[in-house]
């Protein structure tokens, strides 16, 4: 049998055909890079890449270059009009012109509220409770209370859910709620799940507990999604009690003297609302089922005295929402900006940002864990120390255990809490959600605690930072140019 011959014309053309296509391709990819990424260093990055390793670098731009989650959220069909829920039935939203009547320390604090009135759309709202809970001590333990005294609904997302002990204890308590007759949705991030093998998806199924993978891929580590992932940690309990922060489920976090150290937070009041709608729009985003009703969304009465209001972000977002906050709150700090988180790889800005703050003569402390769960991450981190350690900021590093927490107070009257890092992954590549409360005597509780760490912790120098030598740190500039990946 004859092979199939190509015409005269063909066989000489055909290279230039070839020639002509590659051509296009960069063009085009490039032309997407240049229209659609904000980061001028990102969009030459990716035409350089199109250029120098033509075709296969607009297939890598088409796989790891393009951000198809925000095309995705804004085209379902089943994501809430606006995206958010109406507020409670008598509860007015704050505005910054009545911060200074309401909280006189914060008064000072007002434009931050019209910053975060803008980028994060969401009210500020005032009647709200808020509980700071530890890991070695409280935390699962109110958390397990609230669930077995849900009656109409439980709302559960965490980044990871292990199947282990703690993992099964969790699952133990919402089967009882199931048959008890509460409605139970339990979202888990698509990695997140696999922490532990088999994952605890079949356990939750098996018991009736109507669960969904965020985000899930038949390939386990594949590259287009390994940093969009649901980092958020919500439990709702019948629409009125909410609890978040940087807690995942897992024995790790298990009450004990051996536990990773971290904080959790319950919340009681209007702000909870902002809770349950993260949660819903994530459940629609995932299941195309609509949450709603009464069972979902009471109306929610006045619990306490903060004033607080939900941040969700996300890579489906307008805006790096989080980071424009912090960039409000450390240029509207007067006094005392107090950092805790477990990652620290703040961009350019960020540094130059708390540097400044810094230079003005507010005192700037970061307390980071001596010894981190990443290596990697914490040699990234300690090269470019010496960047917020030269303007005046003040660093430090808490002994072991780990210190999972994440935190931030503004002059004793403004809080951060929730689950975002100070890393490129938590501000720039994954869906997060924190809490802004202004609130004195929250703030000067967590001020207690970031004082509790500090006797545990010592003070990281300039000096002690350029002592590292030659090896160490080329191996941590090495890890740096890592940072955006990390």
């Amino acid at each position: 049998m004859e092979l199939l011959e190509l015409p005269a014309w063909l066989e000489t053309a055909w290279p230039h055909l070839v020639a002509v296509l590659t051509v296009l391709v960069s063009v085009l990819a490039s032309a997407h890079a240049v229209l659609h990424k904000r980061d001028v260093r990102a969009a030459a990055g990716w035409v350089g890449v199109a250029w120098l390793v033509p075709v296969l670098g607009a297939v890598l731009y088409l796989l790891l270059g393009i951000n198809r989650i925000r095309r995705r959220a804004r085209s379902l069909s089943l994501r809430l009009e606006h995206g958010r829920f109406p507020p409670s039935p008598g509860v007015a939203p704050l505005g910054a012109e009545a911060l200074g009547a309401s909280r006189p320390e914060a008064a000072h604090l007002a434009p931050l509220v019209r910053l975060a009135d803008a980028v994060v759309r969401r009210p500020l709202l005032p009647g709200n409770r808020v509980t700071v809970l530890e890991s070695r001590t409280n935390a699962y333990p109110a958390m397990l209370e609230a669930i077995d005294g849900a009656r109409t609904s439980l709302a559960l997302c965490s980044y990871i859910f292990d199947n282990d002990s703690a993992g099964r204890r969790f699952v133990e308590a919402l089967d009882s709620a199931v048959k008890r007759g509460v409605e139970v949705r339990v979202l888990v991030d698509a990695v997140g799940a696999r922490y532990t093998w088999p994952p605890i998806m079949g356990r939750l199924k098996r018991a009736g507990i109507r669960a969904a993978r965020f985000l899930p891929s038949l390939m386990p580590y594949r590259l287009p999604v390994a940093n969009l992932r649901n980092h958020r940690k919500l439990l709702v309990v019948d629409g009125r009690v909410g609890f978040t922060g940087g807690m995942n489920i897992r024995k790790h976090f298990w009450p004990g003297e051996h536990a990773a150290r971290d904080l959790h937070f319950r919340l009681e009041g209007p702000v909870v609302g902002q809770l349950q709608e993260t949660f819903a729009e994530d459940w629609a985003f995932t299941t195309r089922e609509r949450l709603s009703g009464d069972a979902w969304f009471p109306a929610l009465a006045p619990a306490g005295p903060a004033l607080a209001r939900g941040i969700a972000d996300g890579p489906d977002e307008d805006f790096e929402t989080l980071r424009t906050v912090l960039l409000g709150a450390l240029a509207t700090a007067r006094t005392s900006v107090r950092i805790v988180t477990p990652y620290f790889l703040p961009d350019a800005t960020l540094i130059t940002a708390l540097g400044v703050a810094a230079l003005r003569g507010v005192r700037v402390d970061i307390l980071l864990p001596e010894r981190g769960n990443l290596p990697v991450v914490q040699w990234a981190s300690t090269a470019q120390l010496w960047q917020v350690l030269r303007p005046g900021c003040r660093v430090f590093l808490s002994a072991p255990p780990f210190d999972h927490a994440k935190l931030m107070v503004v002059d004793g009257a403004w809080s951060l809490i929730g689950s975002s890092n100070w890393d490129p992954r938590s501000l720039r590549l994954n869906f997060e959600f924190d809490v802004e409360c202004y609130d004195a005597a929250l703030a000067r509780g967590l001020d207690a605690v970031v004082e509790e760490r500090l006797k545990q912790a010592r003070p990281l120098t300039l000096e002690q930072v350029d002592a590292r030598s030659l090896p160490v740190r080329l191996r941590d500039g090495l890890a740096r140019l890592l940072s955006p990946y990390l």
